[in-house]
């Protein structure tokens, strides 16, 4: 049986300047191949999510939580993708699947927003001389170094790697979960939440370099298994 992945939504404007909600084709594709189903999870709150600040949404109501926990049944993991912006739609999925011991993988965006779990949010802009938005998706521009003891080196059996990078801001220490990862010029690059279900957020993208590079590989698929075995034991 195939593990049930689901993709919240990012927000942005269309080339015609319609708002959308999207998912990036790496994410679905990358999936596909690793063996798992995708399930798209659109926001539920009735503003614009691209132009609404964080700090001028309504609080959620029972209804749009009740609609979030029906999502939640479905799933055997979930995927926090990139994007510009997070919102606290976001913040209480990620509060959830953490209740439920859901399997987690955030990316980017998506690590950034874990980072922010159960703080203020801090997202720093990097500094001027720090290189992190390569163009090109087939490379890989800068090395990472983890922790021996986390759950990153545990699926990738090495201290330093090479990764994409595709970022202007950077998350900041976060009290609960354990920074494990720094790129060469000190940023955060790897979070991980400290239970033994699979909670890890890298600032790279593995779904991008899946199709090239071990170590991306190897992150997607753990994440997958972790999935999978969540899905028997439901």
């Amino acid at each position: 049986m195939k593990p049930i992945i689901g993709i919240p939504l990012r927000y942005e404007y269309s080339r015609e300047n319609k708002p959308i909600i999207y998912m990036n084709e790496y994410v679905r594709r990358t999936f596909q191949r690793a063996g798992a189903i995708v399930y798209p999870i659109p926001p539920v709150q009735d503003v614009n999510y691209i132009e609404t600040k964080g700090n001028e949404f309504k609080p959620l109501t029972d209804e749009e939580k009740e609609i979030i926990e029906m999502s939640l049944d479905k799933l055997d993991g979930i995927f926090f993708q990139g994007g510009y912006k997070f919102t606290p739609y976001d913040r209480y999925l990620l509060e959830r699947v953490i209740d439920k011991n859901i399997p987690v993988l955030g990316v980017c965006l998506g690590m950034q927003m874990m980072s922010c779990y159960k703080e203020d949010v801090v997202i720093e802009l990097n500094e001027k001389n720090s290189n992190h938005k390569q163009e090109d998706d087939k490379i890989l521009s800068h090395k990472v170094r983890i922790d021996k003891d986390s759950k990153l080196y545990k699926i990738l059996g090495k201290e330093e790697f090479e990764v994409n990078s595709f970022h202007t801001r950077h998350a900041t220490k976060n009290h609960i979960y354990k920074v494990v990862g720094y790129s060469d010029d000190g940023l955060i690059e790897a979070i991980e939440y400290p239970n033994d279900t699979f909670n890890i957020g890298v600032q790279w993208h593995p779904e991008i370099s899946y199709s090239f590079d071990e170590n991306s590989k190897k992150i997607i698929d753990s994440f997958v298994e972790a999935a999978k075995r969540n899905s028997k034991n439901k």
